[in-house]
């Protein structure tokens, strides 16, 4: 029981990493599905790989608590190009 309550005090990470090209008309597309890796440091290194393919890309982490319904907001860990704002 006590891993169940440590489990809701320290939320779940969601790490993601998104990558974009440009499409015909000039606006930003996904280049890929978005990737979930386990830590930051996993994202980073692919994000900064997909820099040098992608008209852009970006990797963030956000706490997650899906059994709740809830999200924090995101943090960027890396950034690179064009990339569409952040909801």
């Amino acid at each position: 029981m006590a891993e169940l309550a440590d489990a809701k005090a320290h939320p779940a990470h969601l790490i993601v990493v998104v990558a974009f090209s440009r499409a015909d008309n000039g606006l930003l597309v996904p280049a890929y599905d978005p990737m979930q890796f386990d830590t930051p440091e996993e994202a980073t290194r692919m994000a900064r790989y997909l820099a040098v393919k992608c008209a852009g890309v970006l990797a963030w982490i956000r706490d997650a608590q899906p059994e709740a319904g809830g999200y924090g907001s995101p943090t960027i860990l890396f950034q690179s190009g064009d990339v569409p704002d952040l909801e």
